[in-house]
């Protein structure tokens, strides 16, 4: 029987993992496939405080991962969540090879963002093709060139908003013939010089396997067929995010869109788990967000679990 069970790898888990190994509660953190999230898919990171030169996404994450360890925490690498149990007393976590029991859990899964699927997208992947224009925009590479967003909602348009502070031009690329943002998003977005829309379009294949960084894409303007290249150095994909909470569907409260809801700080619907990071958080989608979700999600474990051992022993 686990004190605590903490599933998931980024900043969210790892943080969660530093507090609660440091309350003496001894975590066991189940990494998934991608031990330390999408962090490891960042190069240079340079909005996390504490790094006035920026460090390098798989650094952070190793670092946090060295310093949970260092309190206590133990870890289960590579392991997948296959199915839960978390309505009841003690938690079950499913995995391909066995079952763990614990006292409580902490839900810290992430969301992983939507591709296109068009060829040469996830090869050149921080090579040009980003998902986060707040992480990836700044870079040296994308500074005073042409930069590419694909989508239409109101993250699509932030993204290219932000872009326009270091890109020389931004093309924002909607497979329809408006934007679905709301109407100031979308006013702001169609009155700045530096943004101009291409309607009715998509991304066919992302150019520059050969080159090695992404130097253009392939387009197809979907009424006529017509295609044609766009040169451009940076792409954003912005169509959305897709929580990794498929293992908890039925165990705690999601809302329609797949995220866990939480209130009263990172408490779930269900006594004793807790969630934290992108996989609760649609709108902000930071690595310090997710940091201080995760210091959280600790925090509420550490109280449940002791106002329960109190009770045990009334």
């Amino acid at each position: 029987m686990e004190e605590l069970i903490i599933v998931g790898s980024g900043c969210a888990g790892w943080t969660a993992a530093i507090y609660a190994a440091r309350a003496n509660l001894r975590p066991l953190v189940i990494t998934g496939t991608l031990p330390g999230g999408l962090l490891m898919t960042t190069t240079l990171v340079e909005n996390f405080p504490g790094f006035p030169n920026g460090i390098q996404g798989p650094d952070l994450m190793a670092a946090m991962e060295e310093q949970a360890k260092r309190f206590g925490a133990r870890v289960l690498s590579m392991a997948v969540v296959t199915r839960t149990e978390l309505r009841g007393t003690p938690k079950r976590i499913f995995l391909e090879d066995g079952v763990l029991e614990a006292k409580a859990v902490i839900l810290a899964v992430g969301a992983r963002p939507r591709h296109l699927d068009a060829p040469g997208e996830r090869e050149l992947e921080t090579r040009g093709v980003s998902y986060c224009a707040t992480c990836d925009g700044a870079l040296p590479l994308f500074r005073n060139r042409p930069l590419a967003v694909v989508g239409g909602g109101d993250t699509a348009c932030e993204e290219a908003l932000y872009l326009t502070r270091f890109a020389s031009e931004v093309y924002l690329i909607h497979r329809r013939d408006q934007l679905r943002a709301s109407p100031i998003m979308a006013a702001r977005v169609l009155g700045n010089a530096k943004i101009r829309p291409i309607w009715n379009t998509v991304v066919t294949e992302v150019l520059g396997r050969n080159e090695g960084k992404l130097t253009g894409l392939a387009l197809c303007e979907l009424p006529t067929g017509k295609t044609r290249i766009l040169s451009c150095a940076g792409l954003f994909v912005a169509i959305g995010h897709q929580p990794s909470t498929e293992p908890f569907r039925g165990q705690v409260d999601l809302d329609e869109r797949g995220y866990i809801r939480v209130r009263q700080g990172a408490h779930t619907d269900q006594r004793g788990v807790f969630a934290a990071g992108d996989c609760v958080d649609f709108t902000y989608r930071q690595a310090v967000t997710a940091a201080g979700m995760g210091c959280m999600a600790a925090l509420d474990a550490e109280r449940y679990l002791s106002s329960a051992a109190a009770a045990s022993h009334a």
